[in-house]
């Protein structure tokens, strides 16, 4: 999504293929992208970049939530999601997607309906697997009711704990792989994003109350224990958000962004951090959703959000 879409002005397209390659190189076999990121864009640029190398890479993309006629549409319906799934083949130049998810649950179709038109989209052969993104516990059951899910994705995070409400132990009994979007808090937990007033007029980050001029000074506080923990762990403080998670629970897959090639690097270097439970404990109790100052998303996106909220 970085490097097509809500996060500022992306980089040239150029840059952003040469990173691409530069993440497959360095390992990295499983790539997500959506109809949503930069209304096509993304997807055009993964399908382009990583064509030569399509057998060695799992391919990851999402629908019911795209562009359309430059604004963002929610829509779940049978119709919507079959155009975009046929939408992202093309764009994406393959006659199979991988994982296919619903990007967001469409409140006025039954999920029953948006997954049931999904199956058929694996019975045809444009896609293997289904996933969920955003969707509640109640909402994953109902869905795995009608096909196999076999990938749940929401945000998760240190400072967004919501999956712990439920979610993650309803993925666990249906079998469900937990993936973890923004693992990085959306950059905060990197601790290089100290002044929000630089953020670019159309950050999505702008709009996200944990971000507001009047509440992100309050959660600019929790990193100077948290940097003193990475410090002692030796390592970066990206790299600790990403441990911690890897280090939660050995089967969840976290999916960090970047634009830039030294944080690609550093971010893939997490996965051999090992943190034992007291640093663990002592990352909980610093940050989480009783420390952290604002919500989540503001109240019109919330309303879109079908997960639990704390």
């Amino acid at each position: 999504m970085n490097i097509s879409h809500a996060y500022g002005v992306p980089p040239p397209p150029e840059e952003g293929a040469k990173l691409l390659l530069e993440a497959f190189e360095d390992g990295v076999n499983f790539f997500d992208t959506a109809a949503l990121y930069g209304f096509g864009a993304n997807e055009e640029l993964v399908g382009k970049t990583l064509k030569p190398h399509r057998q060695n890479i799992v391919l990851a993309s999402k629908g019911g939530m795209a562009g359309v006629d430059g604004k963002r549409v929610i829509n779940g319906s049978p119709a919507a999601v079959r155009k975009n799934c046929e939408d992202s083949l093309r764009r994406l130049q393959t006659d199979v997607i991988d994982l296919y998810y619903l990007h967001r649950l469409d409140k006025s179709v039954p999920i029953e309906d948006s997954v049931g038109e999904m199956s058929r989209l694996v019975e045809e052969g444009k896609v293997r697997h289904l996933g969920l993104s955003e969707v509640s516990s109640e909402t994953l059951k109902k869905a795995c009711a009608v096909h196999p899910i076999v990938a749940l994705q929401t945000e998760y995070s240190l400072w967004t704990r919501n999956p712990e409400i439920s979610l993650l132990k309803t993925c666990k009994e249906l079998g469900v792989t937990f993936v973890a979007f923004s693992p990085l808090a959306r950059g905060f937990l990197g601790g290089k994003l100290l002044d929000v007033g630089a953020l670019p007029a159309n950050d999505i980050r702008r709009s996200m109350p944990r971000f507001y001029p009047e509440n992100y000074p309050k959660n600019l506080q929790l990193l100077k224990e948290y940097e003193a923990i990475a410090k002692e762990q030796g390592c970066t403080m990206a790299q600790l958000a990403l441990a911690w998670l890897l280090n939660k629970d050995k089967d969840l897959v976290v999916i960090p962004g970047t634009i830039r090639s030294e944080f690609l690097k550093e971010n893939n270097a997490a996965g051999s951090i090992v943190l034992n439970s007291d640093v663990m404990a002592r990352l909980e109790k610093l940050i989480n959703q009783s420390t952290v100052t604002g919500a989540r998303y503001n109240e019109p996106t919330q309303k879109e959000i079908d997960t639990e909220e704390f």
